[in-house]
């Protein structure tokens, strides 16, 4: 069954472009994604596939039910794009100013998509139940995962799989990882509370852009000499706002930053630690503070079970020519509220363009990707679904 499940995704490689640069050209933001939602849910249901729409949000569910017993496996795509102006020069380029699909959901949607429905057709000779899980929201948190499963899309499921389009990365390589994969990912947000007054009488003011530099030249010291180095962490600040005149000192500074971490008890410590600098500064400096820490995704930790049945799986692929563990990624996924309920592994696919020696970024207004790798995902999905029935398969004959 496998082999002719890929040559059927081969012969469809070409509407997967197509669906990919249709939902190219037109993105949408986190939990702004209906048009795309409704797009998804058509696409199934002008097919014939079972389809349950706004689950946990604009979340869509699409089950296809095999003729034979079997286990539930779900895999799942996300579909929302970012707040970034696309700057390339493409046919396909994002008609919607300031949003783009910088980041390759467009494709993920658009190999799930296809994959369903070559599933659907074979559901004759397919065992167990694949459930299709199009997820909205990943890129902003709450993010959509967490919504979705509390709507119940993970019921009765078995295992999940799901995988990113990773454009710096060679076509025809898979990146796996046992165990923790992706960081947990947090924001903080801090107000300094001064007292402003004019830039010629620094003494007569409570200046709290000078205790924002102070807090933010701290910060640093909790990986650097805080937390143990063989646990991973990143403090960043990414805004610092205190808009002013020239010769103003400003009444109160705004800073906003990320945590990113795997150990849990890490991440504990290391929101407490950015209190006690900041309490401590802004003692010091006769300020007053607000603080606020909003948990975001925890890190995706992939099961070794199921990891080492992926990397068998993966190896099937024809046009995988490497399958290599990688190294920690700092970046977050809210896969991994999955993962928290359900067994399963993430993995990236290599999609880098072809004739580039260093590809744009992720989250680059030219970001781009090599349609080829859509197939490569889909053929590792559709391995992983099939070896893991048929492992099954084998475990129950043996128990008996």
């Amino acid at each position: 069954m496998l082999n002719e499940l890929y040559q059927k995704l081969e012969d469809r490689w070409i509407e997967m472009v197509k669906i990919r640069r249709f939902l190219h050209q037109h993105p949408e933001l986190s939990f702004q994604e209906k048009n795309t939602a409704k797009y998804i849910a058509d696409y199934y249901k002008n097919i014939g596939v079972p389809v349950q729409e706004q689950v946990g949000g604009n979340g869509v569910v699409a089950r296809i039910e095999g003729a034979l017993p079997g286990k539930t496996v779900a895999l799942r795509a996300d579909f929302d794009a970012l707040p970034i102006q696309d700057e390339k020069e493409v046919e396909y380029r994002s008609t919607v100013p300031g949003v783009m699909h910088a980041c390759g959901h467009d494709g993920h949607t658009a190999t799930l998509l296809v994959l369903g429905k070559t599933l659907h057709e074979m559901r004759d000779t397919l065992s167990g139940t694949v459930v299709l899980i199009h997820q909205h929201a990943e890129e902003y948190a709450p993010g959509g995962a967490r919504s979705m499963i509390e709507a119940g899309c993970l019921e009765g499921v078995d295992v999940i799989f799901g995988t990113h389009l990773w454009a710096t990365e060679p076509l025809g390589k898979v990146l796996y990882r046992t165990g923790p994969i992706m960081a947990a990912a947090d924001r903080f947000e801090i107000v300094i509370k001064g007292s402003g007054g004019h830039g010629a009488q620094p003494h007569k003011t409570k200046d709290s852009i000078v205790i924002g530099a102070q807090v933010v030249s701290e910060l640093q010291q909790i990986v650097s000499r805080r937390v143990n180095p063989i646990d991973p962490a990143v403090v960043t600040i990414g805004s610092f706002m205190a808009d002013n005149a020239f010769n103003v000192i400003a009444d109160s500074a705004k800073l906003i930053g990320t945590v990113r971490t795997f150990n849990p008890e890490v991440r504990d410590f290391i929101e407490e630690e950015i209190e006690q600098i900041l309490k401590g500064a802004c003692l010091s400096g006769r300020c007053d503070y607000e603080y606020v820490y909003d948990r975001g995704y925890p890190a995706v930790v992939n099961h070794e079970e199921e990891t080492e049945l992926f990397v068998q799986s993966a190896c099937a692929v024809d046009e995988v020519h490497t399958v290599e563990q990688i190294e920690l990624q700092m970046g977050g996924e809210d896969f991994a509220f999955y993962l928290e309920h359900i067994k399963g592994s993430f993995f990236f696919t290599g999609a880098k363009p072809d004739g580039v020696d260093i590809a744009y970024p992720h989250h680059h207004p030219k970001f781009d990707l090599n349609e080829k790798a859509l197939l490569i995902a889909a053929k590792s999905l559709a391995s992983a679904t099939l070896h893991y029935q048929e492992k099954h398969s084998v475990s129950k004959t043996v128990s008996k």
